[in-house]
C-alpha cells in the first residue's frame, strides 16, 4: 500500500515550496539566493596538450582537515558532455584552488565567460600563471591564496553535474597572509563571495560570537 504523504499546513508569514514539484532552474535560484555567502574557487586546470583553463566556481567548499579535502560542483554542458574544468581533471587528476580578493574580482568575471575550447582565460583576464610545485596546473599570482590539489573521488549526480572532491598537496600564501602560528589573516586574504545572481559580497564586515561553555 503507497504511503499517504499529508500536505503541510499553511503558516502565516511563511512562504514554502515542495521541491519534488520544481524544474532545475527554479530549485537553482532558489538555493543559490538563499544558502550565501558562498566562498568562490578561481580553478585552474591543464588539458592533455598542457593548454590552461581557468573558471570560477562558487559550488565550493572545504570539507575535511585529515585529509585536507576540497569539494567543487561542476556542472557539464547542455548536452552532458564536460566543460573545460571537468574534462582537464578526469584526464589529469589535478587542478589548483585559488581563491579571489577583491582585487581581482574582475578578471575572476573575465574568466566566466564562455570561450571557446583552448583559449587561455588568465591571459584574457591580465592574470599571472605560475607554474605548479607539485601538480601540472598552474597557480594565479595574483590570488592571495591557492591550493594545489590532486583528485580524490568524483561523485556523479545523476547525468547533469559532478561533485570533485581533491586533496590538498600544496599551498601558495600571499607575502603576510599567515604568522607564526599559522592564522591567516583575513583583511591580506580580502576574499569575495557569491550571493544570488552576479551580485557578490566581501567579508570586510565582521563580528565575533563565542561558544558558550557548558
Amino acid at each position: 500500500m503507497k504511503a499517504q504523504i499529508a500536505e503541510a499546513p499553511a503558516i502565516s508569514g511563511v512562504t514554502s515550496f515542495d521541491f519534488t514539484t520544481l524544474n532545475a532552474r527554479e530549485r537553482y535560484k532558489l538555493m543559490i539566493g538563499t544558502v550565501i555567502p558562498r566562498p568562490i574557487a578561481l580553478v585552474t586546470t591543464v588539458d592533455e596538450d598542457g593548454r590552461i583553463n581557468a573558471a570560477p566556481f562558487s559550488f565550493f567548499n572545504c570539507l575535511s582537515a585529515d585529509p585536507p579535502i576540497l569539494a567543487l560542483g561542476v556542472e557539464n554542458n547542455p548536452d552532458m558532455s564536460f566543460k573545460d574544468t571537468g574534462h582537464n581533471i578526469r584526464m589529469t587528476e589535478v587542478f589548483t584552488v585559488n581563491i579571489v580578493s577583491v582585487a581581482i574580482a574582475e578578471a575572476m568575471h573575465t574568466c566566466a565567460a564562455k570561450y571557446p575550447r583552448g583559449i587561455d582565460e588568465l591571459k584574457e583576464a591580465g592574470l599571472t600563471a605560475m607554474p605548479g610545485v607539485k601538480v601540472a596546473s598552474p597557480w594565479i599570482a595574483e590570488a592571495p591564496a591557492s591550493f594545489e590539489c590532486r583528485r580524490h573521488i568524483t561523485l556523479e549526480l545523476g547525468k547533469s553535474r559532478q561533485i570533485i572532491m581533491g586533496e590538498i598537496i600544496y599551498a601558495h600564501y600571499r607575502e603576510g597572509a599567515v604568522d607564526e602560528r599559522l592564522h591567516v589573516d583575513p583583511d591580506v586574504i580580502d576574499a569575495i563571495a557569491r550571493l544570488g545572481g552576479d551580485t557578490c559580497s566581501t567579508i570586510r564586515d565582521r563580528f565575533d560570537v563565542l561558544t558558550p561553555k557548558l
